[in-house]
């Protein structure tokens, strides 16, 4: 089966390299029993490619089970996986079974397998590694036959330098890694995606199909879609309800658009659609020093350039009788990353102002100072309401209750 005939039997829209490299991959791969670890964002469409996986396996005939470990609580997650007995925890009434029991000889899919807490992450790699399982509550080892397919939309291995995921279960799971690219560097397949779900929503809804001027088919092919395929099919479904005309330009479609985030440095190589880690704010804090010190300098040059201070801080303006300001050579300050500096002449007082002699302020390093501050500005700016302070950070709120409670900011 070639690619263009998997497309169509799974309704995989797109013609994109990055796709396709992905597509072939889950084709070769999925024959074998090898675990495959599938890396992506939030909302590209990983679950639909463990199913291209499952389907054309020699498993196709046995059961398939997604299951989504961030939704399923970390006092239960062991139960849920690999079954209980009865009475080994409160309410547990009847002896249950878990999915890898239940789903022997077939596929198991873990999506965002990040969330696991560590104890299920060991009990996980005893599975991959021996095929073997104890139900909580019971000293019984089990045997099971079930094929693992991962995914995640984090960078494993940063969470591994945090001890915050076990090294061995990575690479134990990423036998085969499947990288599905973000909408965004889908870029040809945008207007193909939005037309496909025009099409469906207009026999849903009994209607005509929404179709993009000209203007507006650019604008969704620039838009950064940090939700992905879900975001864009959720715009279409919108103005298949709400558009009268159903023929939308790039306005009517701004209406709908959310503003697009201003980019942040970062390292990790993941969107991290699912909250920031403290490394992620500090970096924040870095952009927002360093905008601040483009300021300045600008202010800095002004004076030295027009003779003058910015209106408000308390220096009369230039005037014709107003003494020029003279150049002199350029020198380099070591504290503003090497821009190069004038001394010049103070029309007030014909004083000479050497830039190098200025003693930087000394200020905070502390990543843990930072947080804090960060924390505080949001929570002010909404009046406590933590989950828009939450929002403002880019972090979860069970991390902001957990950092509030860390810092006695209550």
């Amino acid at each position: 089966m070639n690619i263009q005939e998997i497309k169509q039997r799974f309704e995989i829209i797109g013609n994109s390299p990055l796709l396709n490299i992905a597509l072939e991959t889950a084709v070769k791969v999925a024959p074998t029993d090898i675990s495959v670890l599938i890396n992506g964002e939030s909302g590209v469409g990983k679950e639909a490619f463990s199913k291209i996986i499952h389907a054309l396996s020699n498993r196709k005939h046995g059961n398939f089970i997604a299951v989504n470990c961030g939704a399923i609580p970390e006092g239960t997650i062991d139960s849920e996986l690999f079954g209980h007995e009865k009475g080994s925890f409160t309410g547990a009434h009847d002896t249950r079974k878990g999915y890898f029991e239940t789903v022997n000889g077939g596929t198991i899919f873990l999506d965002e397998v990040g969330e696991l807490p560590l104890e299920t992450q060991a009990r996980l790699l005893r599975v991959l590694e021996s095929g073997e399982f104890i139900k909580v509550g019971s000293s019984k080892t089990q045997k099971t036959d079930v094929r693992v397919i991962a995914a995640t939309n984090k960078d494993l291995l940063e969470l591994a330098a945090r001890d915050k995921f076990r090294e061995d279960l990575y690479y134990r799971l990423s036998t085969v890694p499947i990288k599905v690219p973000p909408l965004r560097d889908r870029k040809e397949d945008i207007h193909l995606l939005f037309r496909k779900f025009a099409a469906d929503f207009s026999e849903k809804y009994r209607s005509k199909i929404v179709t993009l001027e000209p203007d507006a088919a650019q604008m969704i092919i620039n838009y950064s879609w940090p939700g992905n395929i879900r975001q864009l099919k959720n715009i279409a479904e919108q103005l298949s309800v709400l558009d009268e005309d159903k023929i939308v330009n790039a306005s009517e479609l701004q209406r709908v658009l959310p503003p697009e985030r201003q980019s942040l440095p970062m390292l990790m190589g993941t969107n991290v659609d699912q909250g920031m880690s403290e490394r992620d704010i500090f970096y924040k804090v870095l952009y927002d020093m360093r905008k601040d010190m483009n300021d300045l300098k600008s202010i800095v040059f002004g004076m030295i350039q027009g003779g003058n201070t910015p209106d408000g801080m308390g220096v009369n303006p230039v005037t014709e009788n107003t003494p020029m300001v003279t150049p002199t050579p350029i020198f380099y300050h070591p504290n503003l990353n090497q821009q190069p500096i004038q001394m010049a002449h103070n029309p007030l007082g014909n004083q000479v102002i050497e830039l190098n002699n200025i003693e930087p302020v000394p200020e905070s390093l502390s990543i843990e100072d930072k947080e804090i501050e960060l924390i505080k500005k949001a929570l002010n700016k909404y009046n406590g309401r933590r989950k828009k302070a939450a929002q403002e950070l880019g972090i979860s709120e069970r991390t902001l209750y957990r950092k509030i409670k860390q810092y006695d900011l209550e």
